[in-house]
């Protein structure tokens, strides 16, 4: 499989599972992990308590971030490694324009622009998807104390903002999952399915509902 997808990203909003799929899923194929390092944003915190005056601080320094994750991509061996990602550099935009306002935002496409960011393509894209309700739910499990100042209104804007980005998303094969009501962590049978369709995945877009694929 990894023959095929020698790069495989994982995507979502906060609280849906990113990172313990693509770190399963890294396992599994053993393939390199790559993790987005929210916690390494020492404006992250101060965002999700007054995002009007730290919007701009955290999205530069993100953006700083996929700029050195995009450099040490590209000097990795594409050809004889696979890797597995729990974030798209293409998505930093999405937030971008979801935060900042319209000055913050110019500034933004500005620095963007200069440090003309071309990052490899995914062979495949594993997109997540759950209501606010359970995503509320994940965060306030895993327990992360800055993370439980995130708000209803923005978890749902978060998920908005991801549906309008894949609807016309075509740079990759992609997979939308819905994990409402699938355990792809800690349900062997949930797992087993997901590997399954994506071992026949080759192109186009795909749906994964465990529900509907037991039927």
């Amino acid at each position: 499989m990894t023959e095929r997808f020698r790069y495989i990203v994982v995507e979502g909003p906060i609280g849906v599972g990113k990172t313990s799929l693509a770190s399963k899923l890294a396992d599994e194929f053993e393939s390199e992990l790559l993790l987005e390092k929210p916690e390494e944003n020492p404006f992250l915190a101060n965002f999700y308590h007054n995002p009007r005056q730290y919007a701009l601080s955290a999205q530069l320094h993100f953006l700083l971030q996929r700029a050195q994750q995009v450099q040490d991509f590209r000097q990795a061996d594409m050809f004889h490694g696979s890797y597995i990602a729990d974030f798209m550099v293409d998505k930093d935009r999405l937030f971008a324009q979801m935060t900042l306002s319209s000055d913050e935002l110019a500034l933004y496409q500005q620095i963007y622009e200069h440090l003309t960011l071309d990052a490899p393509k995914p062979d495949l894209v594993i997109y997540l998807q759950a209501p606010v309700e359970t995503l509320r739910e994940r965060i306030a499990r895993r327990g992360i104390d800055y993370e439980q100042q995130i708000r209803d209104d923005y978890l749902l804007r978060l998920s908005e903002s991801y549906t309008r980005f894949f609807y016309d998303y075509d740079d990759s094969a992609l997979l939308t999952v819905n994990t409402e009501s699938t355990d792809l962590i800690n349900n062997p049978d949930d797992y087993a399915a997901i590997l399954e369709k994506i071992s026949n995945i080759h192109s186009g877009r795909h749906y994964f509902n465990q529900s509907s694929f037991a039927l």
